[in-house]
């Protein structure tokens, strides 16, 4: 993995990318109570500030064993937090034991500005360029058509649905064009 990746402000046209801190619980916390938000993600959301910090410390519980993990999303002209975005490890999923996976969740006043988009572009090409990982894969459940939209357009081709509790979710994949 690239050293720097979790000391790096990572930028990109319209955001920029930086480690979550236990300063973000109040963003992680608007994001995450949403039940909006949650209509795509098991429908739980969050009801306490004490689950927004127990998810930041998850996140910096994985940068230091993964070396990698989602980050604040934070729009540049105005420095406002905007949700998260970034790769992650994750493991048991769609019968893979461990895969990258490329995600992001926005607080809902930031959706349909294509920021989903211009971010899984962007950790596309930062995990295949700078990280020189192998594969990126995504899933999604099958109603969140504008996650599906923007996984597309980030280049990951739909792969096979499966069931995910319950719901139909699609399987996303990428492999590194360079090698």
């Amino acid at each position: 993995m690239h050293d720097n990746y979790l000391t790096d402000v990572l930028e990109t046209e319209r955001l920029c990318f930086r480690k979550l801190t236990p300063s973000d619980e109040m963003h992680i916390f608007e994001l995450d109570s949403n039940p909006e938000v949650h209509k795509y993600l098991g429908n739980h959301p969050i009801t306490t500030i004490a689950q927004a910090r127990d998810y930041i410390d998850n996140i910096n519980g994985q940068y230091e064993r993964n070396g990698i993990g989602r980050m604040a999303a934070i729009l540049k002209d105005t420095g406002e937090f905007i949700g998260w975005a970034g790769l992650k490890l994750e493991h048991d999923e769609n019968g893979h034991d461990e895969f990258y996976d490329v995600g992001y969740r926005f607080i809902e006043r930031y959706w349909g500005n294509g920021y989903a988009t211009e971010a899984a572009q962007f950790f596309v090409d930062y995990g295949f360029n700078v990280l020189k990982m192998e594969k990126i894969n995504a899933s999604a459940l099958a109603g969140n058509i504008g996650s599906c939209k923007a996984l597309e357009k980030a280049g990951l081709q739909y792969i096979e649905s499966y069931d995910y509790d319950g719901e139909e979710a699609f399987w996303y994949e990428m492999v590194n064009p360079n090698l």
